[in-house]
């Protein structure tokens, strides 16, 4: 039980993390346009990644937990122990705590899914992957999420441009000013929603191995105990989470909000200055596309990268400029850190697992 609990501590710690380095996610346009000052920008943000919960609850606007599920299936559960999962989330937070110190935005959600990969593969083979074509799919969209933000921010730029080439400059300003808030609540809904998941499947697949193989569980039975129906062992063997705890939901929800609100501001900087420079417009064009990629991903049951997906659609709305508005030495080394963290975190992830073995 107690090894449990420090995995529950650990998720909720990545989840605080995750909401501090990629807070720059949903507010480095928006306060990089001065639209909102950056702690005014900060508890905008983490309103509506709190918000989002009662969305997935009631499965309202399209939003549900596919993505938990989906996380939580990485790996076979019944192949994996609770050392595992705890070498896998100390291997996140010591990536995602490095690339936050050097202001690269990372994804959070690769970090978590290749430092857990890593240390199943460490203790089982590579047999224990238990959906290879999601994990493909997963790594697919490394590229596709901020080729698909690109894209559409770009289209959605030309658009507005166009609309908007005879009206008169500043009041445009103004109403694209105001409208940037709209946006950006709309990224942070897709943020809060696909992050803050990834933790719960997490937690899940914690509590489901802990309910199998310390519990000793039957697997013919169905879950009905103080854990409120997690999971249900179906009698063919396979193992299904059919229900994730409301506690698991609101602590999950309420620490990405919280890491939010603390702000990530080396990684604000990068995002928000270093790849373009961002006007109210471009800001705009740059978070609804991204919002637009989350949603729709997320009702795909696709754990993305929400880095990836509004880096992507910043690129997109310098491109609507000219070629060489986007910092591209900058876009390249932001790239190099994205390829780089799966394989490092699951090395990680590996490594810290064999050392745990020393010790127990």
């Amino acid at each position: 039980m107690e090894l449990l609990i420090i995995i529950i501590v650990l998720a909720l710690i990545f989840d605080y993390i995750n909401g501090f380095h990629d807070a720059a996610n949903s507010i480095a346009t928006i306060v990089s346009t001065k639209v909102l000052s950056p702690l005014q920008a900060v508890m905008w943000a983490a309103f509506f990644n709190a918000v989002v919960l009662i969305l997935c609850q009631n499965k309202l606007l399209g939003f549900e937990f596919k993505v938990a599920d989906a996380v939580a299936k990485i790996v076979k559960t019944d192949a994996i122990d609770l050392y595992v999962i705890l070498a896998g989330l100390v291997a996140a937070i010591i990536w995602n705590l490095l690339t936050w110190w050097f202001g690269i935005p990372s994804s959070s959600s690769h970090t978590l899914m290749g430092g857990f990969a890593g240390a199943a593969i460490a203790k089982s083979g590579f047999g224990v992957l238990a959906d290879v074509g999601k994990i493909y799919q997963t790594i697919a969209f490394i590229f596709l999420a901020p080729l698909i933000g690109m894209i559409i921010a770009y289209i959605i730029t030309v658009i507005i441009l166009h609309i908007c080439a005879r009206t008169n400059p500043s009041k445009a300003d103004k109403w694209f000013r105001r409208l940037q808030l709209v946006s950006s609540a709309a990224f942070s809904l897709g943020h809060g929603s696909n992050d803050a998941q990834k933790v719960m499947g997490i937690i899940a697949a914690a509590l489901l191995v802990y309910k199998t193989q310390t519990l000793g569980m039957a697997k013919d039975a169905v879950s009905a105990d103080s854990w409120n129906n997690v999971i249900a062992i179906m009698k063919d063997g396979k193992q299904k989470i059919t229900h994730i705890p409301t506690w698991v939901e609101i602590s999950c929800f309420f620490a990405i909000a919280l890491g939010t609100l603390s702000g990530g501001w080396k990684i604000i900087k990068t995002m928000g200055t270093k790849i373009t420079k961002v006007t109210p417009l471009e800001g705009v064009a740059a978070e609804s596309a991204g919002a637009i990629t989350l949603y729709a991903t997320q009702a795909l049951g696709i754990p993305v990268s929400t880095t990836h997906t509004i880096t992507g659609s910043i690129i997109g709305v310098g491109l609507s400029k000219r070629l060489s508005a986007v910092r591209w030495g900058v876009t390249i080394n932001l790239l190099w850190a994205w390829i780089l963290t799966i394989p490092v975190s699951g090395l990680m992830g590996a490594l810290i697992f064999w050392l745990t073995k020393l010790f127990h």
